[in-house]
């Protein structure tokens, strides 16, 4: 598969997204790593999911970070969002003040944790709806 072709495929994306949610769950076995880069990692993953689910229903979307963007592109193309996806939009805040020293309180144990949750239900929703 070529890189064009690979743009274009919401499997490719879909897998992107699981290595994002891989890197995310891992890391926090690992001395060393921040919770806010794993932050960052579940933003991702969810990102790329949302992206793969636009690509899947021929949904043109902007370079963007913004998860609620991304949900109002998926809705106004006629996918219907669960009330607890559509809590993902909270993720955003991941995309890029996490990544730089100062930009952000440290995060918590327990705000990793609901930022993990909140990519893996994105992700598995994601999967199930490329299936049908």
């Amino acid at each position: 598969m070529s890189a064009n072709e690979d743009a274009v495929s919401p499997q490719v994306w879909l897998a992107r997204a699981k290595s994002n949610l891989a890197l995310a769950r891992a890391g926090q076995h690992i001395a060393g790593v921040y919770l806010e880069d794993l932050c960052f990692e579940a933003q991702q993953a969810a990102e790329k999911a949302f992206k793969a689910l636009c690509i899947y229903h021929d949904l043109d979307f902007p370079k963007t970070h913004s998860l609620a963007n991304l949900m109002d592109i998926l809705e106004a193309g006629g996918v219907s969002l669960p009330v607890d996806i559509s809590q993902a939009a909270v993720l955003t805040q991941y995309a890029v003040r996490t990544r730089y020293p100062g930009m952000i309180e440290p995060i918590t144990r327990s705000e990793y944790d609901a930022a993990l949750d909140l990519a893996v239900k994105v992700t598995e929703w994601v999967e199930k709806a490329l299936q049908q």
